[in-house]
């Protein structure tokens, strides 16, 4: 069977919440490895890459791109330790629906089921596996650049690479929980389907005009039509 949807997932928000305690893991990691603890700082991390987060929230600290830049092979290391150590699989909410529609997704011979997150690879990894989500096939990280809306087009050549098929406009559907999530989508013409799940309010979520909206995932067979809605 032909492939027709590339479908690429938040973590944060969208799949699961840490309640907390990702963010103190990361806290932590940034204090051992540049010994200050920027969590009294007033910063926004929704939607953003880890690696926006570490220039940007490091920034206000004092510290110059080039000593964020020397620190970060640690921090890549280290934070994924800390999130161990913090998160626990009764301490972590996976989102209603999400268990059954990963399966249905995962189940289709159709679909590359993939991971598009700000979270870095090996904290993702740590996320998903603490949750108990499976069926991945791949993914693009938080490392990987700076900017959200970057993501997109490694996602598209990470498929091209590994399946041969060029994915485009709304055969790839982007899903997430921010207004930068739905920007990553439009920026490649993907079908974007953003979800109330996590911090921002629905009302301001419609604002920025996805595909679809959702409260949260929970009705299954209303996310996979509009995931399988026709492309034109």
């Amino acid at each position: 069977m032909p492939l027709s949807r590339l479908v690429l997932f938040d973590i944060d928000g969208t799949l699961l919440s840490t309640n907390g305690h990702g963010v103190r893991a990361m806290m932590a990691a940034y204090a051992a490895v540049w010994g200050r603890d920027p969590s009294r700082v007033e910063y926004r991390m929704s939607g953003k890459t880890e690696l926006a987060i570490c220039h940007e929230l490091l920034g206000l600290l004092g510290f110059s791109r080039a000593e964020v830049e020397q620190g970060l092979p640690r921090f890549w290391s280290l934070y994924p330790q800390e999130l161990r150590r913090h998160i626990r699989p009764d301490t972590t909410t996976v989102h209603p629906g999400i268990r059954e529609l990963v399966q249905a997704l995962r189940a289709r011979e159709d679909v590359v089921l993939g991971l598009l997150t700000g979270n870095c690879e090996a904290a993702a990894k740590v996320k998903i596996d603490v949750a108990g989500l499976a069926g991945f096939a791949l993914g693009i990280y938080g490392e990987h650049h700076e900017e959200r809306t970057a993501l997109g087009p490694l996602a598209i050549a990470a498929a091209r690479e590994r399946y041969g098929q060029e994915f485009r406009g709304k055969s790839i559907v982007i899903i997430g929980d921010t207004p930068n999530d739905i920007r990553c989508g439009r920026a490649v013409g993907a079908r974007t389907i953003a979800v109330g799940t996590g911090r921002m309010p629905l009302e301001q979520l419609a604002e920025h005009a996805p595909d679809f909206l959702f409260h949260d995932l929970a009705d299954r067979d209303a996310v996979l039509a509009a995931i399988q809605a026709p492309l034109d």
